[in-house]
Parts: structure tokens; sequence; C-alpha cells
């Protein structure tokens, strides 16, 4: 016979099966049949990076399986490699779903690579204040290219922004060459008096309203867009791509090289254990993913290597703090010129206070590390009965004037006798250890002087 509590539990389960059901298919219903046009939204700041090509493919797939009647790429971007920026141009004109790219908010660039994506758009709009160009190509570290390289790939990006922007007018193009030819950057006000953008949009309810009964060309054909009362749906990072975008940020890297080799030394100081050990490695490999893709000049890394070996000679060999300051001032050099050199953007500069704040705190705790060291070297080696002396236990019987008795300290028992000149100690009295003979230990109450 099947028992009331199995019976109940199941009867819960089908109860909230059919909740969970009834609660899914009409939202799913109503996304696909109600009158309100379904706009995703999604938000792209920072550098370009693989994994805001992933997380756009996401938008994309969603807004393609959902129905959405347009996909917006809020964008905010100082640029990035061009195969990577030439992925995501692919990925968007391939879209069945119109997307409108919108530089925004107040402030925001549209620069380089990221000029090519807004063209890229089937719709391209800007908030004021913003600005829109500089799409001169650069080598990997921020450096210019050799002339036949530029040349090349100047000749390239110019007939791929042509290709974007011809729909647009011959102005639009002569402006689009310019932001690579000559780096030339424009306002958003002078980008929509040219024809190189649509729309001048102050928040995204503007810009949906502007967009209602726009037409726009997709690999399906036309498409009028119908963006009134639209449903605005953000797309939202996943945790993993919000956790690599961070990476990005070349004071997070910063600080993830200094913990990273700071906690591998500490592990191979004291080997056996595994969490600082851990912490380096992960610490580690996270700024190497940063590094491969922030403009950095690499030759800071032998800087902030010597830094390192510096710390770690004070540690063998003490000089006072003579290495430790000629560790401090290479950390600094290092970290300004892996990130802060003159080819790199100011917005992907390391915060200066940032390097010197750590790198003194870095120093600070190599300093702790030798004074302990040092004390413990100073320390007088005490082993065997010698270092009980100085010790307390408790008497565990009498300890009389003229005989012997019990003291236990920690899970031991001694026999014990007087330090002579002391009164006898009553059992249950704490004591202090003078010294010892062979296996006896001489004691006195512990308060008395």
């Amino acid at each position: 016979m099947r028992s009331p509590a199995k019976s109940f539990a199941r009867l819960l389960l089908f109860v909230w099966t059919a909740l969970l059901t009834f609660a899914l298919l009409p939202g799913t219903a109503a996304r696909a049949q109600g009158e309100a046009p379904l706009v995703m939204v999604l938000t792209a700041q920072g550098p370009l990076t693989q994994t805001m090509r992933e997380y756009l493919n996401r938008g994309i797939e969603a807004a393609t399986e959902q129905g959405a009647e347009l996909l917006v790429l809020q964008l905010d971007t100082p640029g990035g490699e061009i195969g990577l920026m030439n992925s995501m141009v692919q990925d968007m004109r391939a879209s069945t779903v119109p997307i409108a790219v919108y530089v925004a908010p107040r402030g925001a660039i549209a620069g380089s690579a990221g000029t090519v994506l807004t063209l890229a758009g089937h719709v391209a709009a800007m908030a004021p204040e913003t600005a829109i160009g500089a799409a001169s190509p650069v080598g990997g570290q921020g450096e210019d290219l050799g002339e036949t390289i530029e040349a090349k790939q100047k000749n390239i990006l110019k007939a791929t922004v042509r290709s974007l922007a011809e729909h647009r007018g011959e102005e639009a193009v002569a402006i689009a060459e310019a932001t690579i030819e000559e780096a030339d950057a424009v306002s958003s006000s002078e980008a929509l008096a040219a024809g190189l953008i649509d729309f001048i949009a102050d928040d995204m309810h503007d810009l949906m309203t502007q967009l209602d009964g726009f037409t726009v060309e997709t690999v399906n054909g036309e498409v009028t867009l119908e963006t009134t009362n639209a449903q605005l749906v953000p797309f939202e990072l996943s945790f993993i791509e919000e956790v690599l975008g961070v990476l990005t940020n070349p004071n997070i890297v910063f600080l993830l090289l200094t913990i990273g080799v700071q906690a591998i030394l500490i592990e191979l100081s004291s080997p056996g254990g595994w969490v600082a050990g851990f912490i380096g490695v992960v610490s580690l490999a996270l700024a190497v993913y940063g590094l491969g893709i922030l403009p950095v000049n690499w030759f800071g890394l032998i800087f902030l290597a010597t830094a390192f070996v510096l710390f770690v000679l004070e540690l063998k060999a003490p000089t006072h703090g003579a290495l430790t300051a000629a560790g401090v001032v290479s950390l600094i050099v290092g970290a300004l010129v892996l990130f802060n050199s003159s080819q790199t953007p100011d917005f992907l500069h390391v915060s200066v206070p940032l390097v010197i704040g750590t790198s003194l705190a870095t120093a600070g705790l190599f300093l702790a590390v030798m004074t302990f060291a040092m004390r413990a070297q100073l320390t007088p080696i005490r082993t065997g009965q010698e270092a009980l002396v100085g010790r307390f236990g408790i008497a565990r019987s009498e300890i009389p004037l003229m005989g012997v008795g019990t003291v236990q300290m920690g899970g031991e028992m001694w026999t014990a006798e007087l330090e002579p000149g002391e009164e006898a100690i009553p059992a249950g009295e704490q004591v202090e250890i003078v010294r010892t003979r062979g296996v006896r230990i001489y004691v006195r109450k512990a308060n008395s002087t």
C-alpha cells in the first residue's frame, strides 16, 4: 500500500509542474502574439574582445528565436583587433533581425574598429556629445605599422567602409575613408549632417520613437520597423562574460599580476600547502588573458620580473632594505612601461597612484617577512628539556619542602622538586619551571618573584 507521505509528495510535484508550465506558456504566447514589439538591447563597453563577439552572437540568436522586431547594440568602445572586428561585422550583416548600433551614453565613442561596427548596423545612431572615427590601423601593442603593412591595412579597411557606407552618399563615404586614412573623428552632429549615421537620439525611448516606420535592408530584404510602444528587454552578460570583461581593465590585470607572483613566491618559500599556489596560478592565468587583449609593451615584464627577483634576494641575503627599494622602483617602472607606453590610448593606462600604492604595499609585505625571518635566525635555539624552562604547569600533588611531587604540563606528567628557597606548593597551584636536571624539573609558584 502506498504511504500517505509518498502520495502527498507525488501530488505536490504534479501541482508544481502544472503551475510552472502554466506560468511559462502564456509568457511565450504573449511575446509572440502580443501587440508590443520586442526590442532586445545589448550593451558593449570597452575594447572589442572575443567574449564581446560571443555575447553579440548570443544576442542575435536569442532575438531570432524570440521573433524580436529589432536588436539594439549600445556601443562604447575604443576599438579592437581587425580580425575580430571583421568577424563581428560578418555576424551582424548575416542577421535576419535588424540591428541598430547606438553609440551611447553621452561621452561614449565608437573609436577605431567601433567606427566600422557602427556602419555595419542596419541602423546607425548616436547620442548627443558622442564621437566616431580615428580608425587608422595600429599594431597589437599600439605601435605604428610599417609603411607597406599600413598601406595594405588601410586599403582593406577603406574598401570595407565604402561597401558599408555607399548607400549613405558620397560625403558619408568620404568621411568614413578619412577616419582610416587620416585618423579623423567627427561628433554626432557632424556625422548626422554628413549622412554617416541615421539618427541622433537622447535615449533609448527617443531612438524607438524615431525608428518607427524606418525601412532597413537585411539579408531577407526590406523591413519596415514598428517600434511604437516597443518592449525594451535588456540582454544581460553571463557571469563568465562579465568576469572576462573585467579583465580588459589594466588596473585589474596589474593587481592580478602582483598578487599572482606574490602567491607563487609564498608557495615556493613554504611548500606543502595548496591555497597560495592555487591563488597564484589562477591570478596569473587571468592576468595573461588580459595581457593578450590589452595593447601592452611586453618590455615592461622584464622590469616586473626584476622587481620580484630583488624582493626574493632581500629575503635570502638581507641588505637592510636596499634591494627592496630597488625592487619598488623596478616594479613601478615595469607597470608603467607595460601599460602606459606613449602609443597606448589614455583610457587604457593603469592608474599611477594604484601602481605606487601597490608597489609600496608589496615592499612592506616583503620587509615584514624579512623582519620575522631575521628574528627567527637571531632567536637562540632551545630544544629538549631546555625548552621547558619558563613554561607553566599545574601541581597535581603537593610538592613538599623535602621530597617530590607531580606537575602536569600539557599532556605530560613530570616529577618535580622545589627550587631552593621556595615554600611548599599545594596541589592545584600553578607553577613555573625554573630549571631541569635529567628527567626532573625544579619549580616555584607562578606568582613568586
